[in-house]
Formats: C-alpha cells, sequence, structure tokens
C-alpha cells in the first residue's frame, strides 16, 4: 500500500499510530483516506452488483416514465463521473509537465469515475424494472458520504495550520464531489411513482410495503403512516469516552435494525406456516373416509386448524435459536475468558449441570402437555354435542347431568395445569438464579484461586454485561424447549390426520360404462370401515339411462348406504361400480350453508333467470319465497336454522334440479314434507311428468303412493337385494315386496288419491296446500348412514317453532340478534334478508372493569403478594448490585482485597434471595392464574347451560364453541406467563432507571423527553395492535365456521365435484384473517424500531453523562450505571410488549365474561313452590287466555288459546305451517314463557315451579333423535336412576332389545357422537325407550313418525297405544292415519283454536280437518 501511495508530496506511509491512535486530534493519513478509503463505496457496489442484477431480471415491476427526479439522479451521476475524470486528467497533465504523482492519484480516479458511471446506469436500469427505492444504491450514496467525511475534515484542519491550501484543484474538485454525493444520497432517499402500463399492479388492495421507500421500509416508517391514518482511564483523551459512548448507540440501533428485519421475516414465515398447514387440513378434510370422520369429530379437526397449526406459528421465531443461542453463550464464554481466565470454567460447568436437569422437566412437561391437549379434546367435544342437543336436554331436564360430566373433565384439566404450572416455577427460579449463580461462582473462584487477582471495577461489570449477554440464550432456551414440545406434540397430531385413510377415487368409474346403462354395479360389497362387518353384499343393480328406480325396504337394510356407495362414499371390498355422466345428490338430510337461499340454490353455478324460476315452480318454493323476509335474499342461518325441515329438504332438491346432472341420486327427499306437498315434487320433479323426465334418477323412499309410477323398484333386505323389478311383477310374485305393500298400503285405491287431489278447486287452494308443508325439521334419516347425518352433529338449534310458525302469514322470520352486548333494534332488523349479524369487534380501550373481574378471580391477597413480591426482587437486585459496586471500589484502597469472604457472602445471599421472591411470586401467580381460570369457566358453563332456547337458536354454535375452546385456552395458559413477564420487564425497566439516577444524577435531565417519546410509541401501538387483534379473531371465526360447514357437508360437495372451489372459498377466507394479521406482526417491527431507539438513547446519555462526569464519579458506580443501561432497551421493549399482550388477551376474559351474563331461563328448582310428590296425578293440561311470543318485539304465535284437555285423553294436533303447532309444546315446557294467560297440569300453574320440576315429570319424543356420545346406558338414564330390568324392559318394548342383546358390550355398547352408529330409526326407537322408562303422566309426540317406514311407525305406535293407555298424549299428527282413533283432534289455524273434537265429528263438520283428511284419502 505504501508504494501504491509513492513518495514525494504524500509521503508514503498508508497507516500512522501516532497521528491516528495517541493523540488528542486523531487524523488518517493522506495515503489511506486516497486509497481504502475512497475504494469501500466501489468496492461494496462491485460485489453487490451480480447478485442485483440477478434479482432484478427475476423481479420485473414494468417500467417507471421518467420523472424529474430520475433526470436530476441522472444529472448527478454524471457530474460526479466528470469530476472523477477531471481529476485523472489533472495527474495525467501534470505527469505530462514533469510533476510525477503517485500511482494512487491515477489508480482511485480511475476506479471512482467507473464506479459512478456503473451508478449511473444502474439508476436507469432500476427504472426500468420499475424499482421505486434503491436500497443498494442508497447504501452505496451513504458509504460514499460517510468515507468523505474524514478527508473533508483533514483538508479543512491542513489548511487552516499551514494558513493555505497546498493543492487547489483537488481541494475544489474534493468539495464538488462531497456536494454531489450528499446530493445523491437525499435524491435517492424519495421514491420513484409506480411502474406504468404494469398489469402486475392492478391490486383494489394494494400492499403498502412494496411501494414504501427503501429507507422507510428499513426502519418500518411506511407503518407509522398507518398508525396515524389509523389513530388520532484519567489520561486518556476525552474524545476516546465520547468515541465509544457513540460507538455503543451506533452498535446498539445496528443491532436493533438487524434484529427487527430478522423478527419481520421468520414472523412472516411462522404465518405461511400456519396458512400452509391450514391449506393442506383443509383440503384433507374433504377426502377422509367415514371410518376416519367417525374416529375424530368435528371438534377434534378444527382444533387442529385452531390450536395446532398456530403452534407452528409460535415457534417459528424460537427456532434460530436452536443455533444463535449456543453461538451466543460460546462468545461470551469466549470474552469472559478473555477477561477472568480460566476461572471462568466454573460457571460454565455449573451451567452444563443445568441442562440435564431442565431436559428432564421438558420431558414431563411434554407428557403433561399431551395428556392435557387429550382432556381438552374431550371436553370441546362433550361441549359442542351438549350445544347441538341443547334443546334434547332442556325437554328432558338432563343438563345436571351433562353438567357433572364437563365439569369432571375440567377438574382433571386443571389439575394437569397446576401441576405444570408448579413444575414452570421451579424452572423459573433456575433461570432467574443461573446467570446470577454463574456470576457468583465464577468471581469467587477467580477471587479465590490466586489472592492477586483483584476484582476491579472494569472486570465486574464487564463480566456482569456479558453474564447478561449470556442470560438472554438461557433464558429464551426453556420458552424453545416448551414451544418445540408443543410443536411436536402438533406436529404428531396434524401427521395422524394426514396419514388417515382417503377415499378412493377409483371406486367409482366414471369414464366406461355398458352402452345404454347409466349407473351398474357387479357383485359389489361395500362397508364404511374396514373393522366392520359389510353393510351391503353381493349387489348386482343395471339401471338404464333416463329411468325412474326407486329403492324401497325396512329401516337399516341400506338404502341410504346404496347412495353412499354409488357416490363413493363407502369402501369397496369387491365389485366393480360404473356411473356414467354428471351427478345430483339429495341427501336425506339436507344440507344447507349458511348463505342466501339463491345462492343454496345456484351452488357456484351461474344464474339462468329461466332455469332458476322453473325450479324454484318444480320444488314448490314460490309460495315460500313470499313468506321469507328477503325473498330468495334471505340468508339462511346455519344448518338452515330459519327453515322448516320441508323448506329445507325442497331448498336441496332444488339445487339438485338446478344443477341439470345427468344422474340424479335422491335421498328420500319425501319423507320431510306433508303428503300433498310430497305429491306436488312427485308430479313436477321427480315423476315421469317432471321436470327430471328423461334423466336417471335413484329415489330412495318409503311412500308407497309414488311406487307404481317408478321404472322398476329394488327391495333392500339386510344389505342385500332381495327383489327386483317393475311394480306389477313385483306384485305378481307374492313374495315380501307384495306382503309388505298389502300390510301397509291404504283401502283406496291409487286412483282415489289422483281423484281427491284435482277435486281441490281453485289455485289458491292449491297454493295454500303447498304452504302447508309441514313445519318440522325431521332429521329423516333411515339407515346406517353416518355420512349424511353428520349434518346434525353441530348444531340442531332449531326451535320446530322458530323454523315455521315464526314464517306464517308473511311475518319475517326472527333473526338473529348479536352477540350479548349488542342490542339490535327488531325493527331494523326485518329491513332485509340477513339473517346471523356479524361479529363485531369491541373499539377502544379494555375497560379496566375487566382487569379488575380478572384480578379478583384471581385473588385480590394473591394479586397484592404478587406485586410486593416482585417489589422485594428488584430491591435485592439492585442490592446486589450496589454491593458488587462497592466491593469493586475496595480494590482502589490497596492492590489486594481483604474481607472477600463478607463481600461474597453477602452477594450471594442477596442473588439467591432474589431468585427465592421471584419463584414465590410464581407459584403464586400459578395458583392465583388456575383459580381464575376454574371460577370463569365455571361461570361460563353454567350460564351457557342455563340459557334459554332463544340464545342458540341467535348465536352461532361456532362462536359459542370458540369462546370455550379458545377464550378458554387463553385465560388457562397464556394470561398468567405474560402477566409474570409484565411484572418482571417493569420491575427491570424501574431498577434501572433508579441506578443510573443514582449514579449519574444528570441522567434526570433527559429522563422526561425520555419518557414523552416512549409514551408516545406506547400510546400509538396499543391502539393499534388492540384493534388489529380484535380484527384477527373476528375475521378467525368464519375459517373455522366454514370448516366445520364442510366437513358436515363433504359428502355433498363431492358428489357435485365442487371440492376445488370450496378449497378456493376457504384459502379466501384464510387470507382475509392474514390480512389483519400481518399488520399486527409489522406493528410489533414499528414499535420494537421506536422503543429501542429510546433505550438506546438511554444508554448513550448514560455513557456521556459518565464521560462528562468522570472526575466526580468512581468506577464502580459509572460501570453499574453503564450495564445497567444496557439492558434498559430489552427491558423497556419487552414491557410494552406485555403490555399489549395483556391487553389483546385480556380480550378472551372480556369475551368469556360477557357470554357468562347472558339472560338465563327461570331458575331450575323453586324450593318454596315444589310441586307436591306424585304429581301429576290425573295428566289433565289446561290453557287458559295463554298468549305467547319467541321473543320481545316479535308478533304472538299462539293467541288467547283457552282449551282443557282431560287425564288420559288422547288429542292429536294438526294444522298448517305456522299454525303454532310446535310452540304449543313448546310452551308446555316452558321452553316458550307466556306472553298472558296460564297453564294448568293438575291444577298447578307451571308459571309457579321450577323449570326441572316440570320438565322431569312430562315425557317427550322429540322429533330429532338426539344422541349423546357414550354409552347406550348414558343415553337412556344419564341419572343412573333406574335398574337394568327397568332398561331392558323399556328396550323390549321399544322393539331394541335383539340389537341390543347382539352387541357385545350390550348397555354399554358406545353410541358414537350424535348416534352416528345407529340408524335413525333406530335412534327414534332409543328416544322412544326414553319415554318408556320415564312413564310419566304426560306424553308429547313431537312428529317422531316422520323418519321411519311404515313397519316401525306401527310397532311404535302399538307401544304408545299399550304403555301409554293411561297417560295423557299429545300428537303433532304428520301422517293422519296415526291419530284418526284418538279421543279428540285439535285444529290450530294462525294461533287459534280452529276446531276441536272428535275425528268423526270433524270429518262430519266438513271443515278444515276433513280437507286434510280428504287430501290424504283417509275421508
Amino acid at each position: 500500500m505504501d508504494a501504491l501511495c509513492g513518495s514525494g508530496e504524500l509521503g508514503s506511509k498508508f497507516w500512522d499510530s501516532n497521528l491516528s491512535v495517541h493523540t488528542e486530534n486523531p487524523d488518517l493519513t493522506p495515503c489511506f483516506q486516497n486509497s481504502l478509503l475512497a475504494w469501500v463505496p466501489c468496492i461494496y457496489l462491485w460485489v453487490a452488483l451480480p447478485c442485483y442484477l440477478l434479482y432484478l431480471r427475476h423481479h420485473c415491476r414494468g417500467y417507471i416514465i421518467l420523472s424529474h427526479l430520475s433526470k436530476l439522479k441522472m444529472v448527478l451521476g454524471v457530474l460526479l463521473w466528470c469530476v472523477s475524470w477531471a481529476d485523472l486528467f489533472y495527474s495525467f497533465h501534470g505527469l505530462v509537465h514533469g510533476r510525477a504523482p503517485a500511482p494512487v492519484f491515477f489508480v482511485t480516479p480511475l476506479v471512482v469515475g467507473v464506479t459512478m458511471l456503473l451508478a449511473t446506469l444502474l439508476i436507469q436500469y432500476e427504472r426500468l424494472q420499475g424499482v421505486q427505492s434503491s436500497g443498494v444504491l442508497i447504501i452505496f450514496w451513504f458509504l460514499c458520504v460517510v468515507c468523505a467525511i474524514v478527508p473533508f475534515r483533514s483538508k479543512i484542519l491542513l489548511a487552516k495550520a499551514e494558513g493555505e491550501i497546498s493543492d487547489p484543484f483537488r481541494f475544489t474538485t474534493f468539495y464538488i464531489h462531497f456536494a454531489l454525493v450528499l446530493s445523491a444520497l437525499i435524491l435517492a432517499c424519495f421514491r420513484e411513482k409506480p411502474p406504468f402500463f404494469s398489469a402486475k399492479n392492478v391490486d383494489p388492495n394494494p400492499y403498502p410495503e412494496t411501494s414504501a421507500g427503501f429507507l422507510s421500509r428499513l426502519f418500518f416508517w411506511w407503518f407509522t403512516n398507518i398508525l396515524i391514518r389509523f389513530i388520532s482511564n484519567p489520561m486518556a483523551p476525552s474524545w476516546w469516552g465520547f468515541l465509544v459512548a457513540g460507538l455503543m448507540f451506533l452498535c446498539s440501533m445496528m443491532q436493533s435494525l438487524i434484529l427487527q428485519h430478522y423478527y419481520h421475516y421468520i414472523f412472516v414465515t411462522g404465518v405461511k406456516f400456519r396458512t400452509g398447514i391450514m391449506g393442506v387440513i383443509y383440503r384433507k378434510a374433504l377426502v377422509i373416509t367415514n371410518s376416519v370422520k367417525r374416529a375424530s369429530t368435528v371438534g377434534e379437526i378444527v382444533n387442529l386448524m385452531s390450536v395446532d397449526a398456530q403452534r407452528f406459528m409460535d415457534l417459528a421465531p424460537f427456532l434460530n435459536l436452536l443455533w444463535s443461542a449456543p453461538l451466543q453463550i460460546i462468545l461470551a464464554i469466549y470474552f469472559l475468558w478473555q477477561n477472568l481466565g480460566p476461572s471462568v470454567l466454573a460457571g460454565v460447568a455449573f451451567m452444563v449441570l443445568l441442562i440435564p436437569l431442565n431436559g428432564a422437566v421438558a420431558v414431563k412437561m411434554r407428557a403433561f402437555q399431551v395428556k392435557q391437549m387429550k382432556l381438552k379434546d374431550s371436553r370441546i367435544k362433550l361441549m359442542s354435542e351438549i350445544l347441538n342437543g341443547i334443546k334434547v336436554l332442556k325437554l328432558y331436564a338432563w343438563e345436571p347431568s351433562f353438567l357433572k360430566q364437563v365439569e369432571g373433565i375440567r377438574q382433571g384439566e386443571l389439575q394437569l395445569l397446576r401441576t405444570a404450572a408448579y413444575l414452570h416455577t421451579t424452572t423459573t427460579f433456575t433461570w432467574m438464579c443461573s446467570p446470577f449463580l454463574v456470576t457468583l461462582i465464577t468471581l469467587w473462584v477467580y477471587v479465590y484461586v490466586d489472592p492477586n487477582n483483584v476484582l476491579d471495577a472494569e472486570k465486574a461489570f464487564v463480566s456482569v454485561s456479558l453474564f447478561n449477554i449470556l442470560r438472554l440464550p438461557l433464558n429464551m432456551l426453556p420458552q424453545l424447549i416448551s414451544n418445540l414440545t408443543q410443536a411436536s406434540v402438533s406436529l404428531k397430531r396434524i401427521q395422524q390426520f394426514l396419514s388417515q385413510e382417503e377415499l378412493d377415487p377409483q371406486s367409482v368409474e366414471r369414464k366406461t360404462i355398458s352402452p345404454g346403462y347409466a349407473i351398474t354395479i357387479h357383485s359389489g360389497t361395500f362397508t364404511w370401515a374396514q373393522d366392520l362387518p359389510p353393510t351391503l353384499h353381493s349387489l348386482d343393480i343395471q339401471v338404464p339411462k333416463g329411468a325412474l328406480v326407486a329403492v324401497v325396504g325396512p329401516v337399516g337394510c341400506g338404502k341410504s348406504s346404496l347412495v353412499s356407495a354409488l357416490l363413493g362414499e363407502m369402501e369397496k371390498l369387491e365389485g366393480k361400480v360404473h356411473m356414467k355422466g354428471s351427478v345430483a345428490y339429495v341427501p336425506q338430510q339436507a344440507w344447507i350453508q349458511n348463505c342466501t337461499l339463491q345462492e343454496n340454490v345456484l351452488f357456484g353455478k351461474a344464474l339462468n333467470p329461466k332455469r332458476y324460476q322453473q325450479t324454484l315452480e318444480a320444488c314448490a318454493l314460490l309460495a315460500d319465497l313470499e313468506m321469507l323476509p328477503g325473498g330468495d335474499q334471505t340468508e339462511i342461518g346455519e344448518k338452515g336454522i330459519n327453515l322448516s325441515g320441508g323448506q329445507r329438504q325442497r331448498v336441496s332438491l332444488a339445487r339438485a334440479v338446478y344443477s341439470d346432472a345427468d344422474i340424479f341420486l335422491l335421498d328420500d327427499p319425501l319423507s320431510a314434507v306433508d303428503s300433498h306437498v310430497a305429491k306436488h315434487i312427485f308430479d313436477h320433479v321427480i315423476g315421469p311428468e317432471g321436470v327430471l323426465a328423461g334423466k336417471t334418477r335413484v329415489l330412495v323412499t318409503h311412500g308407497i303412493s309414488f311406487l307404481p309410477q317408478t321404472d322398476f323398484i329394488i327391495v333392500l333386505a339386510d344389505g342385500q337385494v332381495s327383489e327386483m323389478g317393475p311394480y306389477p311383477a313385483l306384485l305378481q310374485r307374492n313374495g315380501s315386496f307384495a306382503n309388505f305393500l298389502c300390510n301397509y298400503a291404504p283401502d283406496e285405491d291409487q286412483g282415489h288419491l289422483e281423484d281427491s287431489w284435482t277435486a281441490l278447486e281453485g289455485a289458491e287452494d292449491k297454493e295454500a296446500l303447498l304452504i302447508e308443508d309441514t313445519l318440522s325439521n325431521h332429521t329423516d334419516l333411515t339407515d346406517n348412514d353416518p355420512v349424511t347425518y353428520v349434518v346434525q352433529k353441530q348444531f340442531m338449534r332449531q326451535l320446530s317453532a322458530l323454523s315455521s310458525d315464526g314464517e306464517g302469514q308473511g311475518r319475517p322470520v326472527p333473526r338473529r340478534h348479536l352477540g350479548p352486548s349488542e342490542k339490535v333494534q327488531v325493527t331494523e332488523a326485518k329491513a332485509d334478508g340477513a339473517l346471523t349479524q356479524e361479529e363485531k369487534a369491541a373499539i377502544g380501550t379494555v375497560e379496566l372493569s375487566v382487569f379488575w373481574d380478572y384480578a379478583k378471580a384471581v385473588g385480590l391477597c394473591t394479586t397484592l403478594a404478587i406485586c410486593l413480591l416482585y417489589v422485594g426482587q428488584s430491591a435485592a437486585a439492585i442490592g446486589a448490585n450496589v454491593w458488587l459496586s462497592a466491593w469493586t471500589n475496595d480494590a482502589m484502597a490497596d492492590s489486594r482485597q481483604n474481607n472477600t469472604s463478607l463481600r461474597l457472602g453477602v452477594y450471594a445471599a442477596l442473588g439467591i434471595l432474589q431468585g427465592f421472591l421471584v419463584m414465590l411470586a410464581a407459584m403464586a401467580m400459578a395458583a392465583g392464574g388456575i383459580q381464575a381460570a376454574r371460577v370463569l369457566h365455571q361461570a361460563l358453563l353454567h350460564n351457557k347451560i342455563r340459557s334459554p332456547q332463544s340464545f342458540f337458536d341467535t348465536t352461532p354454535s361456532g362462536r359459542i364453541l370458540n369462546c370455550f375452546s379458545k377464550d378458554i385456552y387463553v385465560v388457562d395458559e397464556v394470561l398468567a406467563p405474560v402477566i409474570l413477564m409484565l411484572l418482571n420487564s417493569f420491575f427491570n425497566a424501574i431498577s434501572t432507571l433508579v441506578v443510573i439516577m443514582a449514579s449519574t444524577p444528570l441522567f434526570t435531565v433527559v429522563i422526561l423527553p425520555l419518557a414523552v417519546l416512549y409514551t408516545l410509541v406506547q400510546r400509538f401501538y396499543a391502539a393499534t395492535s388492540r384493534q388489529l387483534k380484535r380484527l384477527e379473531s373476528v375475521s378467525r371465526s368464519p375459517i373455522y365456521s366454514h370448516f366445520s360447514e364442510t366437513v358436515t357437508g363433504a359428502s355433498v360437495i363431492r358428489a357435485y365435484n365442487r371440492s376445488r372451489d370450496f378449497e378456493i372459498i376457504s384459502d379466501t377466507k384464510v387470507d382475509a384473517n392474514q390480512r389483519s394479521c400481518y399488520p399486527y406482526i409489522i406493528s410489533n417491527r414499528w414499535l420494537s424500531i421506536g422503543v429501542e431507539f429510546v433505550g438506546n438513547c438511554v444508554v448513550l446519555f448514560a455513557a456521556l453523562f459518565a464521560v462528562i462526569g468522570r472526575s466526580s464519579l468512581n468506577p464502580g458506580l459509572v460501570g453499574l450505571s453503564v450495564s445497567y443501561s444496557l439492558q434498559v432497551t430489552f427491558a423497556l421493549n419487552w414491557m410494552i410488549r406485555m403490555m399489549s399482550d395483556l391487553e389483546s388477551n385480556i380480550v378472551a376474559v372480556e369475551r368469556v365474561k360477557e357470554y357468562s351474563k347472558t339472560e338465563t331461563e327461570a331458575p331450575w328448582v323453586v324450593e318454596g313452590s315444589r310441586p307436591p310428590e306424585g304429581w301429576p296425578p290425573r295428566g289433565e293440561v289446561e290453557f287458559r287466555n295463554y298468549s305467547v311470543r319467541y321473543r320481545p318485539g316479535l308478533d304472538l304465535v299462539l293467541r288467547d288459546l283457552s282449551l282443557h284437555v282431560h287425564g288420559g285423553e288422547k288429542v292429536g294436533i294438526v294444522g298448517r305451517t305456522g299454525a303454532g303447532k310446535s310452540s304449543m309444546t313448546l310452551c308446555l315446557f316452558r321452553i316458550l314463557e307466556a306472553a298472558k294467560g296460564e297453564i294448568r297440569i293438575d291444577g298447578l300453574n307451571v308459571a309457579d315451579i321450577g323449570l326441572h320440576d316440570l320438565r322431569s315429570q312430562l315425557t317427550i319424543i322429540p322429533q330429532d333423535p338426539i344422541l349423546f356420545s357414550g354409552t347406550l346406558r348414558m343415553n337412556l338414564d344419564p341419572f343412573g336412576s333406574y335398574s337394568e330390568e327397568d332398561i331392558w324392559w323399556a328396550l323390549e318394548l321399544s322393539h331394541l332389545h335383539t340389537f341390543v342383546s347382539s352387541q357385545p358390550a350390550g348397555l354399554d355398547f358406545q353410541c358414537s357422537e350424535g348416534g352416528e352408529n345407529l340408524s335413525v330409526g333406530q335412534r327414534q326407537l332409543v328416544c322412544l325407550a326414553r319415554a318408556l322408562l320415564r312413564k310419566s303422566r304426560i306424553l308429547v309426540l313431537d312428529e317422531a313418525t316422520a323418519a321411519i317406514d311404515l313397519e316401525t311407525d306401527n310397532l311404535i305406535q302399538a307401544t304408545i297405544r299399550t304403555q301409554f293407555d293411561t297417560c295423557t298424549v299429545l300428537t303433532i299428527a304428520h301422517r293422519l292415519n296415526t291419530i284418526m282413533d284418538y279421543t279428540r283432534v285439535l285444529v290450530l289455524d294462525k294461533g287459534v283454536v280452529a276446531e276441536f273434537d272428535s275425528p268423526a265429528n270433524l270429518i262430519a263438520a266438513r271443515g278444515i280437518f276433513y280437507g286434510m283428511a280428504r287430501d290424504a284419502g283417509l275421508a
């Protein structure tokens, strides 16, 4: 280098220590300035260029138009090139005139000139590639300016010293060069306009970061705009001290910038992880087999998506600690060795000993984690079932039994949590004490190994700072270990789910088929799961193109299974299935999406108004549309809550008709509708004259009257085809089919039905009959069909009343209200067809009352104790460090330290005390946290179990479940650690400031401005992050709602071949969630940059004031002050993070509290007013001027109803849709409370007694045969109050004895969720067995026979006639023939009694009942 600078005017030295270091006025040699310093920016640009050009080639965003800014940058670049060239020519000029300049004067201008030319060309190339702000060039210009500052100062100093300018030309060109590079740097900071003509930039919702400038990205300033928009040694020269202070500040700032960018990328990666996992789980859920679906409930699969995917996102930031933590530890130990020599090994040995201890704790924690997840799963599963069957629980008064079950699981869960929390506190203790103990052991060994080792300020505080650096990786390691264990548990669960069996897409051959046929099965054997016996065997079926085929047979013979086999939903054991053409499928239980009625019918197809109108007409939906508040734009609630069973079935049918497929698989679509509507649908849709005529139709049915019009009939028995052929042929054969028909066909022939239909006069009459589609929401599912039944899993939340009676006579359907806290004007709600109100995000700060609620739940004494313990810990920490500072000052007295033992002893005692206090605080917090979790969950559970039915009808189950899973998880596992960390960092920050102010009182001056800056950043951040967190949680619910909807309707989605569309819908919902998740991550980075700047200023000022006041301060105090200030950044940053974390997580407490305070129904037992023993003795029911409405503000459903039913009477209740039939039975059980009037049972006013006293004395066989997962015994007798003989007797009478005794487990036969492993018929029989066990004086039958074939129906009717002959029976009739022999029939019309007399008298009177009976061929 010296040679390059040559001899002569420059001198030949490249480096001179006397000039640069050992001086009051440091400078660099001219040679160094002209060579290396000038080349640094050039080297950077040339090294970065190849990678940057490659990047630009692959990231073209369209070109940017040539702007004034761009032209100005070009001009500056050209001028800089000219200045360098001028320098070069000046050197040549000197050479020509005999002055030989040093080689560096040729090399440097040449290198700089070429580099400037390159920079100018790069400006243009970036413009053409659409780069708005160039990071590479900003750094280049920045380096140019920084490297030019030294010669800038040197040249002025030299000119002053010599009194003249030695080389005026180069002096001038240098300052021109400096002015130009400074201007170039300033211009580079401005960003260009967006690229022109770029197709890639037409984004309706542009992402702010892409258009932000480089500096704005570097400091996350682009987020600031969004925020503002969103809210409102005594001999050493003193310059050494200032330089060190400046460098500390610079290093801290660099560390902050690099670290925040690292975090930015790693968190975004975490979000990508989560998104990917959610996508994969969603796609897998669409293809899993039914056996898998039966093994894992919807709740469990949703858990994978919500909890387990989140765990990966939480792990991402810690992953790099796997290598960076050991690296930090090694570096810190290396510097400690330099400082204290081999004695550092004692401390390291202690740290190594801690590793196996922590390993053992981690293993234990993982075991707890697995157990706790299992318990959590079973609790959520049970809650989901309770919410699904809440109406049944209320009707049977079974809530206490299920409450006990949930509380039992919760008890186990809290026990595990408590053990894990205490285990965690021991680790907290070791981690709190370990850095301190390491320091103590090291210093002890250092002082005792050699009496000459003196502990002075430099050694002590440099060591303390290094041990603090050591502390961070050591503190993060347990967090990493716990996150890794959680993630590995989650990974196993996800892995297990993803490796489950999938449906075989090849099981049904779709490409080829024998000519003339649409469907063929050759010796097909099918099962629902590999471990189950085959459900269907040796099937040989051929369906010609365009044929109408009926499938009939008794309950459980495999009719629905046959349809599922054709769809490829069952596992094929042998044989071949061919089916050519597109498929439309109407499941037995209509699957309705939560969207408008029109969207349900179109199901992703484009709207063709003519075909759409024709479809609605054929499916008899036009009359319903007139009744719905928003016509076909009415939003249908979750699972079709605001439609009656019949309407749901017709919408499902309309979806199939509109799809215009080639093959229609109709699984008993006529069972949910009244006979005349069934006839309309058969004639206009399915039958030979219907819109589907000419298409291939496979119809599963229980309706005998339609069979003569079918092309041929398949009769199934026990999973096999017993007979097959056209109707006349089967009748002649006199086989099982003929016997079946003779027994159950009505006496009148088919012709009579036809006549009675045509006899109805007037179009109005006809329409009225259509409206009369039964109100009920049947879950009419026959056969053992787990797929379609899944629908029932979530929520059969409909009150049949809400769904039907509320629709009558053009009244608007009662609408869902908002979450408990938000009141909606009913009048507003009537305005359009929206039903489910979107969950609103609360706005503004979380109220202090929420924190107070949580503190009360933890226990006020506990809360106070925790705070006091932390105060003590901080005092002990300051004490220990002040003591160390005093100890180091002893060293100044003489070269040896005498009272070493005392110093070490006190230091040790203070340190151990510190750890002990933290452990006590952590234990108190753990105990308090578990207590709060218990109290809050208990309040929530008790309130929800006692909420009135209307609450469940208007609140989506997903929302309530979200509260029980996500919010309770936060209360259980997140809040307590966050509060601990907040207290920790708060007291850390306070003690830091106390120490600095005590040691350098001057520091008080800057505290105020720094505090103001800190508060501003905190205010901005807290408001934003809180709101973003709320938005994020509100946008999360739809993901899970859609997911559970998808899992429920997977078979329909697959049948219509719409899996891909649904994947896209799910992805869109996840994207919407990311939209609030991403800014939340950025807000954290923005905060960190702001806070760390404040922290770095604290470091700077602490150091500066220490340098300024060094004459009056002792080195021990300076060391103490600076080593403390280095921790302050971390403490401040962590404090804000924890404050906002606490605020965003305390929202869970807010939600749990909100749901715990919703209105409850009347008390279960009223102590002063209990009915007498044996009540009701007779079973007399009397309604007196009784009126009722669903909710305040809605119309009356029953008006001034007065009637008297004598004990032991059998009364049938009939009426058109909306007449108030179901409402009447619900009033009897006080599911609906009276608006006026009263109901008396045996003279006792039911409103005066407790709900359980009333409900336990009545019996209902509801229309939804809901079973709960658990044993059959539990489903019949959850309180264990009946003997085994009683239960077998009930099973015998309900015709289930053979089935149950054939099961190996007998009464302990495990029912799956919703009773899926029983057919619907069997489930209905279980409900009958429940009624038989109760044997109360009053029995209510709510359309219980809709889902059952005639044979089972007859069995049930016979059982009721014999077993309940002395009881009062009220039946809502679905089939009129069941009530023709009743004592009296009550005809309701628009909520009032229209007719009430014996069936014979009513027929003679030729009123409404006569019309209905004539219609059904009974009059």
